[in-house]
């Protein structure tokens, strides 16, 4: 047991620590408390008896339904991502005491790994793959530790942070939930880009923006932060770090300072000196400029710990990650792509951009509040055909009409499964068909790879 925990261990011990929130992250945070000797209790609003005979079997606990947040009288609260730290109740605890934190924090506090983290509105979840890709083969060549993936990607961090060594290296996706309210030492951060989103749930854009500069707030000297140099808000977080700072662009060379930029069909490095060839443009096995940006990203990220061979073996191998323009299935000529991932305006313009052709687009979803008008022009260029749906897909259509779109070239249909048949009945031989939302789910699914996977269980029945 390294330092870090064994102080923590006696901080917690004998403590009241309530889970606000029973999701995932915090789930899987329930043994590693109680093994450190915490008094533990669980809040959500909703109540799920499965959880609940799961948690009392332990000795934890439960307060479930409306009247979750009322009475709190714990001394440390794991928050979990999705609920805001203003919360009345969370606020007035915390005013009284209370240290409010939550799974991933704690163990970013308590990590003695070499901990890489990736932030974005787009982007983020492909980068974070790609690192922990190129690491751990990179390892594995070397004969050297483990590398652990985890964070916003889906699975909690917490539960290993026990077996984790300084020989080892982490890997994680952070939303700007999580970010919102954490204070945490993150040795390499990368930024994808900043775009508006979650605007549903931040109040304003400067907010948002704020919880993604979260990721380099603590950073000194000896650390790396990796920024989209064609993004302006993260190119200005260059000014604002003491770290090492890397720019990545598919655009532009980077003239001065480290980068990683796209010289025709090379992807190339600069120390502000020195340039080398890491790899080729056409090694690269997912399509789209966009994954080009993302292996930059990952390049720049693991640029000192990784070799250009192990980065050319990941790009010629690695065949993407599922609901992120992920083929499903050729149907009588027909190609359909699952890319539910896309819940914005500016992921959907890198998915329907990484194809030549014209595209039958399935668009529409729950409504983040988000600007839909850059749909308007995209879909004007890029889409042969626009099934919309969801509750943004009213909307959509008639920002489609009023611009002059051909009215027999989009449909609406409120239920999802009629509109990939629309978008199934309009296709021909040699049509690709792709999910590409451009809104979040929330409205008919889970989440976004409930919504993707009903979609390749439909297009796979025809």
């Amino acid at each position: 047991m390294n330092r870090k925990i064994e102080d923590f261990s006696k901080y917690i011990k004998g403590k009241k620590v309530s889970l606000i929130g029973a999701g995932i992250s915090n789930m899987a945070a329930v043994d590693f408390l109680l093994s450190m000797g915490a008094l533990l209790s669980a809040r959500d609003k909703q109540h799920d008896e499965n959880k609940e005979i799961f948690l009392r079997n332990k000795g934890v606990k439960t307060v479930f339904g409306e009247g979750y947040l009322d009475d709190i009288d714990e001394d440390v609260l794991l928050k979990s991502p999705g609920i805001r730290t203003d919360v009345p109740q969370i606020k007035a605890a915390r005013e009284r005491g209370a240290l409010v934190t939550s799974e991933m924090e704690v163990f970013l506090a308590l990590c003695p790994s070499k901990i890489y983290a990736v932030t974005g509105s787009d982007g983020k979840t492909t980068t974070t793959t790609l690192i922990y890709e190129m690491l751990r083969e990179e390892y594995a060549r070397q004969g050297r530790g483990k590398v652990y993936l985890g964070g916003n990607i889906g699975t909690p961090l917490l539960p290993f942070v026990c077996d984790m060594t300084e020989s080892d290296a982490a890997v994680a996706e952070l939303s700007s939930f999580q970010l919102f309210a954490m204070k945490a030492h993150i040795d390499v951060a990368v930024v994808t880009n900043v775009t508006p989103n979650h605007l549903n749930w931040h109040i304003d854009m400067d907010e948002y923006i704020a919880a993604k500069a979260k990721i380099f707030e603590s950073h000194t000297e000896n650390d790396r932060l990796v920024l989209n140099a064609e993004n302006d808000v993260t190119l200005s977080f260059a000014d604002r770090t003491k770290a090492d700072v890397v720019l990545f662009s598919s655009v532009n060379p980077i003239e001065k300072g480290k980068g990683v930029y796209l010289d025709g069909g090379h992807i190339v490095y600069t120390d502000g000196e020195n340039r080398f060839t890491m790899m080729e443009r056409s090694d690269i096995k997912i399509p789209g400029i966009h994954n080009v940006e993302n292996y930059m990203a990952a390049c720049a990220a693991v640029r000192e710990d990784v070799s250009a061979e192990t980065m050319k073996h990941v790009a010629r191998t690695f065949g993407g990650v599922a609901h992120r323009i992920e083929f499903v299935v050729e149907k009588k000529g027909v190609k359909f792509y699952n890319s539910s991932i896309d819940t914005s305006p500016t992921r959907t313009a890198a998915a329907l951009n990484a194809f030549e052709e014209k595209l039958i687009v399935i668009v529409g979803g729950y409504d983040k509040k988000i600007p839909l008008e850059p749909l308007v022009p995209l879909l004007g260029r890029r889409a042969k055909f626009v099934s919309a749906t969801g509750a943004t897909g009213e909307k959509i259509l008639r920002l489609m009409l009023d611009a002059g779109y051909p009215c027999d070239k989009i449909v609406y249909n409120k239920d999802f499964s009629a509109a990939v048949d629309a978008a199934r009945q309009a296709a021909e031989q040699g049509d690709i068909v792709i999910l590409s939302p451009a809104c979040a789910s929330f409205d008919s699914f889970k989440n976004f790879e409930a919504r993707g996977e009903y979609f390749k269980e439909l297009v796979r029945g025809y």
